[in-house]
Parts: C-alpha cells; sequence; structure tokens
C-alpha cells in the first residue's frame, strides 16, 4: 500500500492519498478580512487543487465536512458551495457551527475524495 502525502509540513499533511482515497486536511483562506463568501470560494478552490493533484475530481469528492463559527453564514456560504458542487454528484456533506483557530476564519472545510 503506498501512501503519498501533499503540502507536508511539520506538523501535518494538507492531504493524503491512500487505499483509494484522499483525505484534504481543513482548509481556510488565506485572506482572513474577506466576506464569508471570498473565503468560501478559495476554500473550496483549494479543495478541488489538492483532489486534481492527488489524481482526483471535483466528481469523486465523496464527503466534506463543513464548519462555520458563526451558522448565521450558513445561506451565504451555500450560496457559493451551490455554484461550485457537481450537481451530478453531490457529495455527502456535514455543516456545524465550530470555533476556528482565528476569529477572523469565516469557514474551514475538509474533504475526502475517491482516487
Amino acid at each position: 500500500m503506498s501512501i503519498e502525502r501533499l503540502e507536508r509540513g511539520s506538523r501535518m499533511s494538507q492531504a493524503v492519498a491512500c487505499n483509494g482515497l484522499v483525505h484534504v486536511a481543513g482548509q481556510v483562506a488565506d485572506n482572513r478580512k474577506a466576506s464569508i463568501e471570498q473565503q468560501t470560494e478559495e476554500v473550496l478552490a483549494k479543495i478541488l487543487s489538492l483532489v486534481e493533484r492527488a489524481g482526483s475530481s471535483k466528481s469523486r469528492i465523496v464527503a466534506v465536512n463543513v464548519f462555520l463559527p458563526h451558522i448565521t453564514d450558513f445561506d451565504a456560504m451555500n450560496s457559493v458551495w451551490d455554484k461550485w458542487v457537481d450537481l451530478e454528484n453531490p457529495p455527502a456533506r456535514a455543516c456545524v457551527e465550530a470555533r476556528l483557530a482565528d476569529p477572523d476564519l469565516r469557514v474551514e472545510m475538509t474533504a475526502v475524495a475517491s482516487l
């Protein structure tokens, strides 16, 4: 069994591919002062980039976890999500309210995709 680690750091990898799946670590926006919509776009772009670098695609994403520090941002986040998601192959998804590491972060997401 091979294991491929993408963007490996001292504490964690941004994605790990093994056993036919790629696991994407929690992704957050670099622009912490951006709106919830802009942060969501950036996070989804990061997820897609990592999934594609691992050899998969948006249509093969099987699960996403969304963390919002303010559940009142749910509709705004979904306005971006609904334009991004593959409507023919939507993943399983959970969305929870959770405190994030930086108070300026508006959204964090993890993902799992099939290779």
